[in-house]
């Protein structure tokens, strides 16, 4: 399995996000709602059919982590994507670089290979 990394202001329109078998979106929360770019984004991958596709969602957060459960949703009912079971992965920027957090991220990434074998 290969993953590419790419940044939300690096996508211009559906076609850059075309020819993956999945997705995983990520963003923090920004005074309990998803930053501005990420509304922006949602709305370009809304015109590709994702239905069906696997995806996954996580945020950080500092107080609150609303963002990686509404990213979550968008792509389980809006998309009709086929979500990990996990749910969102949502920490707290204060376990980010711990030995809970690594785990969490690790089991998240586990979670997101095992849909693809499934």
């Amino acid at each position: 399995m290969q993953a590419d990394i790419k940044k939300t202001t690096e996508i211009k329109n559906e076609k850059d996000l075309e020819g993956y078998d999945g997705y995983v979106f990520g963003c923090p929360t920004y005074h309990r709602d998803m930053t501005a770019g990420m509304k922006t984004f949602l709305f370009v991958a809304e015109k590709l059919n994702l239905v069906g596709k696997m995806g996954g969602a996580f945020g950080s957060y500092t107080h609150s982590g609303e963002s990686a459960p509404m990213v979550f949703d968008t792509m389980q009912y809006v998309f009709k994507m086929d979500m990990v079971d996990l749910g969102p992965l949502s920490l707290k920027e204060a376990i980010i670089d711990t030995t809970d957090g690594t785990r969490a991220c690790q089991d998240y990434g586990k979670a997101i290979g095992q849909k693809f074998t499934n």
